[in-house]
């Protein structure tokens, strides 16, 4: 029986690249956002928010994030009901506002990246192109 095993782990490095990588596309598109990056125990690595991004969504981002780790889905399809009983059963602490993406590495998840201050679709957007930016 084995009693431990090898895990791929989300470096600070890459957070870092994945926030600058974010930002970059944000710039690019003209929406400042809030980006934050956590590892896949939720744990925050890395967050930003950048000049003119609401400060409503610095929880939103790393909500988003967070749900997008622990699930391993991107968030954003869930159907209403299942929204408020997420919402519910993790006291507030998971959500389904679109822009959060889990980082998924040779079929786990390492992590996820969730970010805030644009339209869901926005949100969404930047955060996969700072995950195909850097991991391809």
């Amino acid at each position: 029986m084995a009693l431990t095993r090898t895990a791929t782990k989300l470096t600070h490095e890459a957070a870092i690249a994945l926030i600058r990588a974010a930002a970059d596309h944000a710039t690019a598109m003209g929406q400042p956002q809030c980006i934050a990056v956590v590892d896949e125990g939720c744990n925050l690595l890395s967050f930003i928010r950048m000049d003119g991004a609401r400060v409503l969504s610095i929880e939103s981002a790393r909500r988003k994030a967070e749900t997008a780790a622990s699930t391993g889905r991107a968030t954003g399809g869930m159907g209403p009901d299942l929204e408020i009983k997420l919402a519910i059963a993790t006291e507030g602490r998971m959500t389904n506002l679109k822009g959060g993406v889990p980082i998924i590495i040779d079929g786990a998840v390492v992590g996820g990246i969730g970010v805030g201050s644009g339209t869901g679709d926005q949100d969404k957007e930047v955060a996969e192109a700072a995950i195909k930016a850097v991991f391809g």
